[in-house]
């Protein structure tokens, strides 16, 4: 049985950016597999989980550990 991905743009996402956005889902039978999309693309997905995404995350707001 598959769940429907309920899809949460993200809080960066602007009014007027239109559909060029990131989009997190995560199933409730699966929350570790978080997955990932760019509104542009919506049949385009990355499937992370919550480390990952956090380091990920983390890079991009503090820049690459050296």
């Amino acid at each position: 049985m598959h769940s429907t991905l309920h899809w949460q743009k993200s809080s960066f996402s602007g009014a007027d950016s239109g559909d060029t956005c990131v989009e997190l889902a995560a199933r409730p039978t699966a929350p570790t597999a978080i997955r990932l999309r760019e509104s542009d693309h919506p049949t385009t997905q990355l499937t992370t989980g919550p480390a990952p995404l956090r380091a990920l995350l983390t890079a991009l707001k503090t820049g690459p550990v050296e």
